[in-house]
C-alpha cells in the first residue's frame, strides 16, 4: 500500500500540467485527487473546502461515494476533518474510527476505511480547507507521504485563493477566504474610513510553485539563506545599533531564526520534493504560522512576528524584490494596514487617497496616531492578526471612535457606515456654519476654544474650524518626521511660517517633548528604560542636554521677532526646573541682542501641569509663570498609575471621576487666585461631555483637535454654565462618593437640550 515515494516531483509536474489544461474547475480538482491517490497508493483522496459559514464542504473525491460531493459537510471542529481545520495540524491515524473525534457520515461510505491521513490546506497560516487520503488497511503513513500531501495542499490553496473553486460550492455559499469579519481594536482617532486594503508591507505572492530543476532551486535557496544571514549579522554589527535594547533583541531573534537548522532543513526538504525555493519558503512559513497562531503563550506569539519578517525578507531576496513598502498608485480610497509604522512613513502616501489606518500594535499617544489624527485620518490600533487576515484590495471599514474594523463587510453594513459618513459630513457642515459665531455660553460665559497642532499642514484648520488660536503646538512632530535632526534654520523657518499663518491669533509652542514613546529614529543617545513614560524625557532631556534646548529656543526667538512668543515647558516636576529653563531663555535673549537680532515684542513663558507633584507647588509656580496649561493625558495617567496604551487599562478609570475632577478644580482655583491664565489641552477637552465638565469647573480656555472644535462649540452655545455649576460642584464635596458624575452630566445635557454627541 506504500506509495512510490521517489516520485513526488513527477506528481508536481503532472499537477502543473493539470493546472494548465483548458478544463473546468471541478474536472481539474477531480483529476488532482486522482493523481494524489495514485502517487500515495491511497484508496481514497478527498478535498474539503472551508466555506464562509464555518463549514467544510466535500468538493472532490476519489474512493468515496461520488454523490456525496457537495452534499457531505462538517462544521469546523466536527469529526477528524473538522479537527484538522480547527487546529491547523496534520492527523495521521492507523485506525481512524477509534479516534474520539471520528464522526460517521453514512452518505460518504467511508466506514470501510481505517488508515487516515489529513493535512490542512493553508495559505499565510490561514486554513482554507483539508486534504485527506484513506486506506482500508491499518497503517501509519510515512513522513514522506505526509510531505507529499502538504506540498499538494499548497497548490490547492492557491486554487482556492484565486477564487476558482468558489463557483463549485453549494449555491449561496462563499469561500471562508472572503468571509465578512468584524475585529475589535482600540480607537485612536475619531472618524470613519471606508475603502480598500493597502498593505504597508505587501506580502510577496509566489506564483511559480513547481520546480523544473531541483538542484538549481536548492542552490538558489542556499545562496539566499547565506545572503540573509550576512545581512542580519551586518545589522547587528552596525555602530548605530544599540548594544542593548528592544531593537537589538528583535535582530537577535532574526539571527536565531536565520541560523535555525530545523527551519532550513524543512525548506530543503520541500525543494527536494519538487517545489521552487520561494514556494518552499512560503510552505514552511505557512505551516509554522498556523502552529504559532494557536499558541497561548504571548512570548511565542510575539516571536511569530519576527519569524514572519525574516521569512518575508528571504522571499524578497529570492525574488529580487526590494525590502520595505512597495510604491505605486494607491486606490482613491486606501486604508493602510500594517503591523506598525513610523510617523514619517505616512507621508510617503498620497494624503488625498488615504481614508484610514489599521495597526496590529500602537497606542493613542504614539507618533503615528498623533500624525494621523492631525491629518484627519481615521485610525484603529491593537487589532490582533489583522495583517495576516487581509488581502490587498479587500473592502474594509474602520470606526476610529469605537475601534471596530469590518473586513469584507456585507452590503447592509457598508450602507450603514456610508450613511454614518454622510451624517458626519452633514454635522461638520453645520459646525462650519458656527465658526464665525463667538464661543459664548447661553448665560454669557466666554470660553476660548483653541487648536492642538504640530505640523504645518494643520494650519488651514485654524481658519476652517473657527478656533481662537493654537493652544498647543507640538514642536517634536517636526523632529519625528524628519530623517535627521532639524537644523536651527529649518526650525526657525517652520516656527515663522506657523506664526505668519496664524494671522495674529495666539500660538503657544511647547518645547521639545521627546523620550517616552517618542524616540527620534536618528538619535542614538536613548537607552532602553523599564518605564519610559516616567523616564528621561521632555524637559529632563532639555536640561541635561542644554545644547538641544538652546538651539530650539534661539530658533523660536528669531522666528517671533516683532511678535509675541508664547513658550511652555513640558513634564515640569519641580519649580526649580522651570527656573533653569527660564534662565536658559534669558541667556539666549542676551546673546541674540548682543549680535543685533530683533527680539519678540513680548515673551511669555509657561509650563505644562502634567505631573502630580506640581499640585503641591502651585502657589510657588503661579508666582513665577506667565501662563500654564494642564496636560490632561499625562496627568490622568500618572494620577491613576494607568498606561493609556495598555488595552486592559484603557477603560478602567473615568476621566470624569471625582478624584480627577477635584484635581482639575484645584489647579483652576489656584490659577484664578494668582491671576494666571490657564488652558487645558488633552483628549478630554475635545469631547463635548468632558468639555462641559471642564467649563463647569471654571476652565475658560481649552485646546483640542480641529475636528472637535465644532462639536464643543455646538455644546457651549446651548449651555447655561451657572445651572451646570449648581449640579456639578456639590458633587465634588466630601461625602459624595457614590454619585456617577458622567451619568449625571448626560442626564443634565438631555434635560437641557444640550448636544453632547461628537
Amino acid at each position: 500500500m506504500r506509495g512510490s515515494l521517489g516520485a513526488p516531483r513527477l506528481l508536481l509536474r503532472r499537477l502543473r500540467e493539470l493546472m494548465a489544461e483548458p478544463i473546468n474547475a471541478q474536472d481539474r480538482l477531480d483529476k488532482i485527487v486522482e493523481q494524489i491517490a495514485t502517487n500515495v497508493v491511497a484508496e481514497v483522496c478527498s478535498v474539503y473546502v472551508l466555506r464562509a459559514d464555518n463549514v467544510l464542504e466535500l468538493t472532490a473525491t476519489v474512493g468515496l461515494k461520488r454523490e456525496a460531493v457537495h452534499q457531505a459537510s462538517l462544521k469546523v471542529g466536527e469529526g477528524l476533518v473538522g479537527l484538522i481545520a480547527d487546529e491547523a495540524r496534520c492527523l495521521n491515524l492507523p485506525n481512524a474510527q477509534s479516534h474520539p473525534a471520528f464522526a460517521y457520515k453514512p452518505e460518504t461510505g467511508e466506514e470501510i476505511f481505517n488508515a487516515f491521513l489529513g493535512v490542512p490546506i493553508l495559505r499565510a497560516g490561514r486554513t482554507l480547507g483539508v486534504l485527506v487520503v484513506q486506506n482500508k488497511a491499518h497503517r501509519t503513513y510515512q513522513e514522506e507521504e505526509v510531505e507529499v500531501l502538504q506540498t499538494t495542499a499548497m497548490i490547492i490553496a492557491e486554487m482556492i485563493a484565486a477564487g476558482g473553486l468558489e463557483p463549485l460550492l453549494t449555491p449561496g455559499s462563499s469561500l471562508d477566504l472572503k468571509r465578512a469579519m468584524q475585529m475589535q481594536g482600540v480607537g485612536f482617532g475619531e472618524g470613519v474610513g471606508l475603502g480598500h486594503v493597502v498593505l504597508h508591507e505587501p506580502r510577496v505572492v509566489v506564483s511559480n510553485l513547481i520546480a523544473d530543476d531541483a538542484r538549481r532551486e536548492a542552490n538558489r535557496l542556499e545562496a539566499a539563506i547565506e545572503k540573509l544571514r550576512i545581512s542580519v549579522d551586518d545589522l547587528l554589527q552596525r555602530s548605530d545599533v544599540d548594544q542593548i535594547g528592544e531593537h537589538r533583541d528583535v535582530l537577535e531573534a532574526y539571527r536565531m531564526f536565520a541560523y535555525d537548522r530545523g527551519w532550513v532543513r524543512k525548506m530543503e526538504e520541500a525543494v527536494k520534493n519538487g517545489l521552487t525555493a520561494e514556494a518552499a519558503v512560503e510552505k514552511v512559513q505557512s505551516d509554522t504560522r498556523a502552529r504559532m497562531l494557536r499558541q497561548t503563550d504571548p512570548y511565542l506569539r510575539e516571536r511569530l512576528h519576527d519569524f514572519d519578517a525574516l521569512a518575508n525578507r528571504l522571499l524578497r531576496e529570492l525574488m529580487g524584490r526590494p525590502h520595505g513598502p512597495v510604491s505605486g498608485v494607491l486606490p482613491k480610497d486606501a486604508v493602510i494596514v500594517a503591523r506598525n509604522m513610523g510617523a514619517a512613513d505616512l507621508f510617503d502616501y498620497d494624503r488625498d487617497r488615504v481614508k484610514g489606518l489599521v495597526l496590529e500594535e500602537g497606542s493613542s499617544a504614539s507618533h503615528i496616531s498623533i500624525v494621523a489624527r492631525s491629518m484627519g485620518i481615521a485610525i484603529v490600533g491593537q487589532v490582533p492578526g489583522v495583517v495576516s487576515l487581509v488581502e490587498s484590495g479587500d473592502s474594509i471599514i474602520i470606526d476610529g471612535e469605537l475601534g471596530v474594523v469590518h473586513l469584507r463587510p456585507a452590503s447592509d453594513v457598508e450602507a450603514a457606515f456610508a450613511e454614518k459618513v454622510r451624517f458626519r459630513a452633514r454635522k461638520q457642515a453645520q459646525y462650519r456654519r458656527l465658526k464665525s459665531r463667538p464661543s459664548i455660553s447661553k448665560d454669557g460665559q466666554h470660553v476660548q476654544l483653541l487648536l492642538n497642532s504640530g505640523l504645518f499642514l494643520d494650519l488651514p484648520h485654524l481658519e476652517d474650524s473657527g478656533a481662537s488660536g493654537i493652544g498647543l503646538f507640538r514642536t517634536e512632530l517636526q523632529f519625528m518626521v524628519a530623517p535627521a535632526f532639524p537644523r536651527i534654520g529649518e526650525q526657525e523657518q517652520l516656527y515663522r511660517k506657523v506664526l505668519e499663518s496664524a494671522g495674529g491669533k495666539p500660538v503657544t509652542f511647547r518645547s521639545l517633548d521627546i523620550g517616552g514613546d517618542k524616540v527620534l529614529p536618528y538619535a542614538q543617545s536613548f537607552e532602553e528604560e523599564e518605564n519610559p513614560a516616567m523616564g528621561w524625557r521632555a524637559i529632563r532631556i532639555g536640561l541635561d542636554r542644554p545644547g538641544l534646548l538652546r538651539i530650539q529656543v534661539r530658533a523660536l526667538l528669531k522666528a517671533a521677532a516683532g511678535r509675541e512668543l508664547r513658550l511652555m515647558f513640558p513634564m515640569i516636576t519641580d519649580v526649580s526646573e522651570f527656573e533653569r529653563a527660564q534662565a536658559l531663555v534669558e541667556r539666549e535673549k542676551a546673546f541674540l541682542k548682543r549680535v543685533g537680532y530683533e527680539m519678540p515684542e513680548t515673551i511669555k513663558l509657561g509650563v505644562m501641569i502634567e505631573v502630580p507633584s506640581l499640585l503641591f507647588q502651585l502657589d510657588e509656580l503661579f508666582g513665577k509663570v506667565h501662563f500654564a496649561s494642564v496636560g490632561s493625558n499625562d496627568l490622568f495617567a500618572f494620577a491613576f498609575a494607568s498606561d493609556r496604551g495598555n488595552s486592559r487599562m484603557a477603560g478602567r478609570y473615568d476621566t470624569l471621576s471625582r478624584p480627577f475632577l477635584r484635581m482639575l478644580k484645584l489647579i483652576q482655583d489656584k490659577a484664578i487666585e494668582h491671576h494666571v491664565p490657564l488652558t487645558l489641552c488633552g483628549e478630554i477637552s475635545g469631547k463635548p461631555i468632558e468639555a462641559m465638565a471642564l467649563i463647569g469647573l471654571g476652565y475658560r480656555s481649552i485646546s483640542m483637535s480641529s475636528s472637535s472644535v465644532g462639536p464643543v462649540k455646538s455644546m457651549l452655545l446651548e449651555l447655561d454654565v451657572a445651572k451646570l455649576r449648581t449640579r456639578l460642584l456639590p458633587r465634588l464635596e466630601p461625602g459624595r462618593t457614590q454619585d456617577d458624575i458622567r451619568k449625571m452630566l448626560k442626564a443634565f445635557a438631555e434635560e437641557q437640550g444640550i448636544p453632547v454627541q461628537p
